[in-house]
């Protein structure tokens, strides 16, 4: 098994894509902090700007219409529209006025007729604008033009209450142009300053995420190319899913390694198991070769030796084959309800014989009917391989024995022996393939070392579990547990 299975999936290629890894999730935050940031701090600081302007504008407004009344007021006091004699002085009270605001006065009459200009060259035309024409009919009326101008129109009230003229008021608002400048201005360099600073913390921000990235990027490459003693330094990394990644990352390489020296061990062990009954065929064979003039009896002899390591062999290669098959998860497993009680009592009348043979009590306490959906085949080897084990490793006048209980939820088959034992240490690797205790005493016995393997995938398929506790020279004991039913 190669690193080549886990990184199969689009997430490990990207990682290990160092240009994309790299540049795209800095490239691809950037962006998003742009979209998310700038850009509507850009709007932002436009709806300001306009909002702004028209808050200067709107009050520009109201001054000037303020100054168009005033100014409306006093000529009315004045008595400016009906003395002729005043005339001079009325033409330079507006001139001084416009001079004195920085605008420009128009006067007319009732009938649109301008009588005074500051400017002195609209007197005696008609000038019948809109704001005028609104102002004589309606109301006092202050209005922004198309060329950025404001137009600021009153009415001339008389004592009677008549509307005898309009004074109108033209400005260029060009101290509120200078205003909007400045604020512009400021405006730009505050938008300017806060995107610089918030490219800065994108930036650094950016380096925080995708450096970790990077480091896994490079274990992993290392670990694709077979060095798979390489870890993520998470000890560097804060507490985020950066580090829960990486943390998944080292548990993967240690998984992996674990998987890489158990297939070595694996092969050894192949080897060494076949090797075995190889150098006895070719010893055996070599001796009836070089005993010509041996007596049949010798020879009989050792060819039913050499078919004793063929029978060996045999066993070996379709205990492989099984556990291949198991892992593959080639053989289905054809779940059906079956009555266990059944099934454990002809186990135990089949393998009662080997008990016999060897002086062992073997019996069976069924403490209730148990019902329970399995594939009856497989469990049968996986049970008689723990009762097998238990006559095998239980010195004469011993005892085994197999117990049926269950649950609301679980079948529990419990096999224990009164046999040598295992230290504590043992425990945990005899389910391990080819692993013996004792490789004298197994050879003596018979076992190929798979048993307990195919017993344990057995289980597993049928989501299961085995436990197993022993003392050395007191006995060991499986618990295997069943589910009763399946979905």
């Amino acid at each position: 098994m190669t690193l080549s299975i886990f990184l199969q999936s689009g997430e490990w290629d990207t990682i290990l894509d160092k240009k994309k890894g790299r540049h795209g999730i800095r490239w691809l935050l950037l962006i998003t902090y742009v979209c998310t940031g700038v850009i509507p701090l850009l709007l932002l600081s436009n709806v300001v700007f306009k909002t702004t302007e028209k808050y200067y504008i709107e009050e520009r407004k109201k001054e000037l219409l303020n100054q168009a009344n005033i100014l409306s007021g006093h000529i009315v006091i004045s008595d400016y529209m009906y003395d002729i004699q005043k005339a001079e002085e009325f033409g330079k009270d507006i001139e001084q006025t416009s001079i004195q605001g920085g605008f420009r006065i128009i006067v007319t009459d009732a009938m649109g007729t301008v009588i005074n200009d500051s400017n002195k060259t609209e007197i005696n035309k008609t000038y019948l604008i809109p704001e005028i024409i609104e102002a004589l009919d309606n109301k006092d009326v202050a209005r922004e033009q198309l060329n950025g101008s404001i137009y600021a129109v009153a009415s001339i009230v008389n004592d009677n209450g008549k509307k005898v003229g309009a004074v109108l008021i033209a400005d260029m608002p060009t101290d509120i142009t200078l205003k909007m400048e400045v604020v512009n201005k400021q405006i730009y360099i505050m938008t300017a300053v806060i995107v610089l600073v918030v490219l800065a913390v994108v930036f650094i921000f950016s380096q925080m995420i995708t450096e970790p990235l990077e480091k896994m990027a490079k274990v992993i490459q290392k670990m694709a190319d077979g060095h798979l003693d390489q870890r993520v330094p998470v000890a560097t990394m804060s507490q985020n899913e950066i580090m829960e990644v990486g943390d998944a990352v080292n548990n993967m390489a240690e998984k992996l390694q674990q998987v890489d020296i158990s297939r070595q061990q694996f092969v050894s062990n192949v080897s060494h198991e076949l090797k075995t009954p190889l150098s006895s065929i070719k010893v055996l064979s070599e001796s009836i070769l070089l005993n010509g003039e041996a007596p049949k009896e010798m020879y009989v002899e050792f060819l039913q030796d050499i078919n004793n390591e063929v029978d060996r062999m045999t066993e070996i290669i379709n205990d492989l084959l099984t556990l291949v098959r198991l892992d593959q998860k080639e053989v289905p497993v054809n779940f059906k309800q079956e009555n266990l009680n059944n099934l454990v009592s002809d186990i135990v009348k089949r393998l009662n014989p080997l008990a016999v043979h060897k002086n062992i009590n073997l019996s069976c306490e069924l403490i209730q009917e148990v019902l329970a959906d399995i594939d009856a085949t497989k469990l049968t080897l996986a049970v008689s391989n723990l009762i097998e084990n238990g006559i095998k490793y239980t010195d004469e006048g011993g005892e085994v024995k197999v117990v049926l209980d269950c649950d609301h939820q679980n079948a529990f088959i419990t096999v224990s022996d009164t046999g040598v034992g295992m230290a504590e240490e043992e425990l945990g690797k005899i389910f391990d393939r080819f692993y013996r205790i004792d490789k004298t005493r197994d050879r003596e016995t018979g076992g190929t070392g798979l048993g307990l393997s195919i017993t344990h995938s057995t289980v597993l398929m049928h989501d299961g579990s085995i436990r197993v506790s022993s003392r050395e020279n007191e006995g060991t004991t499986f618990v295997v547990r069943i589910p009763l039913m399946h979905s």
